[in-house]
């Protein structure tokens, strides 16, 4: 399968020479040439599933975990039919493994425990509490859509604890291959899971697909999103994003030129929190809603995270599957 090649093993071999206590492996293959990996040369080819393994702690028994990491909601029903349930979807994948659930946002963590007493930690806390119970392996899955800003700091966990285990893998966010290099296309496998919400349109009706958008170079991934509905038929299928580009009013001139009169707006987030709730679907004048009513459309919105997807969550179980294989190894 071609999502095997995202475990290929770097060459790296040569960094144990320059002092490193271990490689970090990835999907990208240096050439066979390359004899003396810098440590830039190194941190550039990790990309896709990455491994770290600690020499100095290679007689430690394994005992291992999974450490599922998501920016956490305050909402609690969408929370337990998008967040909860995927991590529940992971744990049925992997029975007997311990599964953590950890949210990146102090925030909602601390609004969850005020509200309803439950003690979400943080991946440094979490990690700090799995190494405290004697666990050396920890396979790190991401609940991100794209490599943002979020997924940043998830790898930025992964590199500041690697050491403190004996193996430490991360797995990829929902969208990171786009079928390069004949890695799997995971735009069009999301678009695939979906699809069912926008297959067979009438002619003046449109989807727009709300994403939240990052100031990260990896905000061109929605243009990928756009490109791939193109070329995969969908004329009236459109994204945009509350803080990025292209935004609202970027998309409003092509439903006119199309000739689109209904509109139906559906979250591209995990949850179905704040941002589907008041920005895109509110009642206030500045929400998306409110603004293409006003504009002569007909609206509706769909107030269900991707998380209440069980093709996307099967997504996710199937990148989990990877981080966890690539701990095995």
């Amino acid at each position: 399968m071609k999502k095997l090649k995202r475990l290929l093993i770097a060459s790296l071999a040569c960094s144990v020479a320059l002092g490193f206590s271990a490689p970090t492996y990835a999907a990208y293959q240096l050439s066979s040439e390359v004899k003396t990996a810098t440590p830039a040369l190194t941190e550039a080819t990790q990309i896709g599933v990455l491994t770290y393994e600690n020499s100095k702690m290679k007689s430690a028994p394994d005992k291992d975990a999974i450490l599922v990491m998501s920016f956490g909601t305050t909402y609690k029903d969408t929370r337990e039919k998008t967040i909860n349930a995927t991590v529940k979807d992971i744990e049925k994948s992997h029975p007997g493994v311990k599964v953590v659930t950890a949210f990146t946002s102090h925030i909602i963590i601390d609004r969850i425990k005020k509200k309803e007493n439950i003690a979400y930690p943080t991946p440094e806390e979490a990690l700090t509490k799995l190494k405290s119970e004697g666990y050396t392996r920890v396979a790190l899955v991401s609940l991100d859509i794209i490599p943002g800003v979020e997924y940043s700091y998830k790898r930025g966990v992964f590199n500041n604890f690697k050491d403190s285990f004996k193996r430490m893998t991360i797995g990829t966010p929902l969208m990171y291959w786009q079928g390069q290099e004949e890695q799997a296309d995971d735009v069009a496998e999301f678009i695939n899971a979906i699809s069912p919400q926008f297959n067979n349109l009438d002619k003046d009706h449109a989807v727009l697909l709300m994403a939240h958008g990052t100031p990260q170079p990896a905000n061109a991934y929605y243009s990928v999103i756009q490109a791939k509905l193109s070329d995969m038929g969908y004329k009236n299928v459109f994204v945009y994003t509350v803080e990025g580009w292209p935004n609202l009013e970027t998309v409003m001139p092509k439903l006119k030129k199309n000739g689109i009169k209904k509109v139906t707006l559906i979250p591209i987030m995990m949850v179905a929190g704040d941002h589907a709730t008041n920005d895109m679907a509110g009642n206030e004048d500045d929400s998306h809603k409110k603004i293409l009513e006003k504009a002569g459309f007909k609206v509706d919105a769909y107030l269900h995270g991707l998380g209440e997807n069980k093709a996307i969550r099967n997504l996710y179980v199937s990148h989990a599957n990877d981080a966890w294989k690539a701990l095995q190894k």
